[in-house]
């Protein structure tokens, strides 16, 4: 490792534990996302709600739903009965911003508070399928100040009024079934707009409530909010308690194993300011430390060339006697090393033996080798045209 590389990762190690240092001294930014997770730990999350929910209601049994409520109730109806039932009792519970229970899962919700059970929601919009099979209607233009109250109906709850401004919504019952819903809290001053109602649905009923923020931590944990929140769930009926999580929890957890590092701002600041750094490390190291190794580019293979020069010579210069002789040294050569055949002479039973192992013509062969024959024997220079002839005779043949 050379001194430059050393220079830069100490100083990028003494900028990443700066960071990292600084934002230790730096207060944490409060989240004030409304969650309304359970495991959410944040103002706006349900986490001390569903630690407190079984001491608060002391249900016979506590179930937690992590799936609709159409496929948690479906596996309990009997449909084996003359009397269509289920084969268990009690309070479904769901609390959420908005509502998270699907049109089908009204209907299985409907169908279960028929059969004599409660459904306890507290939402600051109800699903609308439930509005419109209730009869009912809500609006959303309340003035919310910060004195603005809740408070209850019922005596014998007290006449406290509960301030809880932080996190409360607009909206309120404008229009409701008279015969069968009983208005049990308001927001504000007077009984203009009902928060809490108890609807009466053949055997059973539902408890609708719009101002979930009151189960959040920010508001359990605060003064007497806890208390409204007591008094709210003290008419839900003892039994068995079917608590809704679904949406609710965590089950999404990325699997990044980066997620930590992401999850913490000093951290993440950090991690992309190394990724930084490393780009610029790579930029500055990326250049050429020494001189350009000059490309050797290897030899040709001038054999041919150098061939068809010496060819050319012997051409010009008329020798073409010695051509000839050159070219029946190759001929030969090639039928030796091809044809495993002994070229000492070149006689009618060679020319016999050549043709039955190459399948030429009979009278090419003997033709050609009449005047590589004469050739040798000849007391002449050969000319020109004895030249072309052989030439042509081998290419014809061989070629």
């Amino acid at each position: 490792m050379n001194k430059s590389v050393k220079i830069y990762l100490i100083f990028l190690v003494i900028v990443i534990i700066g960071v990292v240092v600084g934002d230790t001294n730096t207060p944490k930014l409060i989240n004030w996302s409304p969650t309304y997770s359970i495991s959410d730990k944040i103002p706006f999350g349900l986490y001390v709600f569903n630690q407190e929910l079984k001491e608060i209601l002391k249900p016979d049994t506590l179930q937690t739903i992590n799936v609709t409520p159409y496929e948690y109730f479906d596996d309990y109806y009997n449909y084996d009965t003359l009397v269509s039932t289920y084969s268990t009792s009690g309070t479904f519970i769901a609390i959420s911003d908005y509502p998270n229970i699907d049109d089908q899962s009204v209907q299985e919700l409907l169908y279960f508070a028929s059969q004599g059970n409660s459904i306890f929601l507290s939402m600051k919009t109800m699903p609308q399928m439930l509005l419109d099979s209730l009869k009912l209607d809500f609006r959303s233009d309340f003035e919310l100040t910060n004195t603005t109250a809740l408070w209850f109906t019922n005596e014998n709850l007290g006449p406290e009024k509960y301030n809880l401004v932080e996190g409360l919504g607009s909206n309120y019952f404008s229009a409701i079934d008279t015969l069968n819903t009983t208005i049990l809290g308001y927001q504000g001053t007077d009984k203009a707009f009902a928060n809490y109602i108890k609807v009466a649905y053949k055997g059973g009923d539902f408890l609708l409530h719009l101002q979930p923020v009151a189960f959040t931590n920010y508001h359990l944990l605060k003064g007497n909010h806890s208390e409204y929140v007591e008094k709210v769930l003290s008419y839900i009926p003892k039994g068995n308690i079917f608590w809704y999580t679904k949406g609710l929890t965590d089950g999404h957890i990325s699997q990044n194993p980066m997620r930590f590092i992401f999850s913490q701002p000093a951290l993440k600041a950090a991690w992309y300011l190394f990724l930084l750094g490393m780009i610029v490390f790579i930029l500055f190291n990326s250049k050429r430390k020494q001189r350009i190794v000059p490309v050797i580019v290897p030899l040709e293979n001038t054999t041919i060339e150098f061939t068809k020069t010496i060819g050319n010579l012997y051409f010009q210069e008329g020798n073409h006697h010695n051509i000839i002789d050159k070219k029946i040294i190759y001929l030969l050569d090639k039928i030796r090393r091809e044809y495993l055949l002994d070229t000492t002479t070149l006689d009618e039973k060679f020319v016999q033996k050549l043709q039955q192992k190459t399948g030429k013509n009979l009278e090419d062969l003997n033709q050609l080798f009449y005047k590589i024959n004469q050739h040798r024997k000849g007391h002449y220079e050969s000319v020109e045209n004895d030249l072309v002839e052989i030439n042509t005779l081998i290419e014809k043949i061989f070629n």
